[in-house]
């Protein structure tokens, strides 16, 4: 097993020994406000973000902001992980490790993932960034993939299972002519950023196909190339990019499963 079986967006072959975690009420209100910060920071960094920037611009922000309210950075020293965000340029599908050296450039494709612990829970979200004009390739695979999370979150609700949401974001990627990485899943969240179970993006009979519960917390998280879904890490040992240089896109957010759907809990159009 190598570093990468213990990051941020969970391998697909990664066997966890603790069992799903069905959330209380309390647990639930620390959950919002965990998640409610990481939505704020992301909502801010899309607003500031131009040309010109450093990715370690970004990654001082967040961990500002973050620490301003009450909470601490969930990535920053996660395995020796040395920021408070992973910012994944163009064809960085993931786990990209901001850097005073990294200048963000017009028509950039930039990912932008982060987490926060409040009061020993975890909130975590990551969203994609057209820098200035992107080119109209860029711009559909921004779009598919924001669509991919949604079509995902539409499935969710006690009862349901996790090969209806990993159906639905395949068939909205592919649809469109697009891949979805298969390295790399969501996962369950609460006191631990990583837990069960695994939320795949794709049909497969090598996961447990759980049935979802109300109070459960997770995340969906696709990640769309526009070309090979083959990937290789780089020799930093963290950053991920697609073997073929197309570009990658990626969205997650944190949702409560409840009787009758979802709540999205990372929703920055709350904040």
């Amino acid at each position: 097993m190598n570093i990468l079986d213990t990051l941020f967006t969970q391998p697909v072959t990664q066997r966890q020994s603790r069992g799903i975690s069905v959330k209380s009420q309390r647990e639930i209100e620390i959950m919002r406000q965990a998640a409610s910060i990481v939505a704020t920071v992301l909502k801010e960094i899309s607003q500031i973000v131009q040309p010109g920037m450093k990715t370690a611009d970004l990654d001082a922000y967040a961990e500002k902001r973050i620490r301003e309210m009450g909470a601490t950075p969930s990535f920053k020293g996660y395995h020796g992980f040395p920021g408070s965000i992973c910012a994944s340029i163009n064809h960085e599908a993931v786990h990209g490790i901001p850097s005073s050296k990294r200048v963000i450039r017009p028509g950039d494709v930039l990912k932008v993932d982060t987490a926060a612990c409040y009061q020993n829970f975890h909130g975590d979200s990551c969203i994609t960034i057209a820098v200035a004009k992107v080119s109209p390739k860029a711009e559909k695979l921004i779009q598919v993939a924001e669509e991919a999370l949604y079509k995902g979150i539409e499935q969710v609700k006690a009862g349901a299972y996790l090969m209806d949401i990993a159906g639905a974001v395949q068939d909205c990627v592919e649809a469109h002519g697009f891949s979805v990485l298969e390295n790399y899943t969501g996962h369950g969240i609460g006191r631990n950023m990583h837990e069960e179970p695994s939320v795949f993006n794709f049909r497969t009979r090598e996961m447990p196909n759980v049935k979802l519960r109300a109070g459960m917390t997770l995340t969906i998280e696709p990640i769309v190339t526009a070309g090979s879904k083959q990937t290789r890490t780089l020799s930093d040992r963290w950053t991920v990019v697609t073997l073929d240089k197309s570009l990658a896109a990626q969205f997650e957010h944190t949702l409560l499963v409840t009787d009758n759907g979802y709540e999205i809990l990372t929703d920055r159009t709350k904040v």
